[in-house]
């Protein structure tokens, strides 16, 4: 039971965050799940799961004689916990390799938002820095270079973006 209070208070249904908001542009916000809660939510949950597991193996050994099924529940326990796990070493490693999933359209955003009025971005990094945080690296050419500060109000309504880096030079 105290299992099942741990996993029910470290679940991520987004109301812990502090925040609402409608943002009015269409990009998933699904990409800034906290890595570190989901790990200990998931570890919760395979101590739950391996526990029960354990207990319907000792109750049917014990009634039935079927000594077999404790470690055939031992199996079906490692082969859960092991798709648990590699869903969230794929999630972290992906922060950890700046990895920008197709379905994030925060470039495209920033391009959409940037090349006006004859400027174009030659260079443009976006990388997940935190759970819904982003920071991006954006390098401007311009026939009339405006300030840095000009650019960055331009890209300040974007809720995932933290930090940003702008870059101005003229052709």
């Amino acid at each position: 039971m105290p299992a099942l209070l741990s996993a029910w208070v470290l679940r991520d249904d987004h109301s812990h965050h502090g925040h609402g908001h409608s943002d009015g542009h269409g990009h998933d916000h699904g990409g800034g799940k906290d890595n570190n809660l989901r790990a200990a939510y998931l570890h919760v949950l395979a101590d739950a799961l391996t526990s029960v597991l354990a207990i319907v193996a000792l109750l049917f050994g014990s009634f039935y004689g079927w000594l077999w099924l404790d470690p055939a529940m031992g199996v079906v326990g490692a082969l859960v916990i092991a798709r648990w796990s590699w869903g969230l070493v794929r999630n972290a490693g992906g922060v950890l390799l700046d990895y920008m999933p197709e379905s994030e359209d925060l470039p495209e955003e920033i391009r959409e938002l940037i090349e006006v009025d004859g400027d174009k971005i030659n260079d443009l990094h976006v990388w997940q820095v935190g759970p819904g945080h982003h920071a991006a690296i954006v390098s401007i050419a311009s026939r009339a270079p405006k300030s840095v500060a000009v650019y960055k109000a331009k890209l300040a309504h974007i809720h995932d973006l933290s930090h940003v880096t702008v870059e101005v030079a003229g052709q």
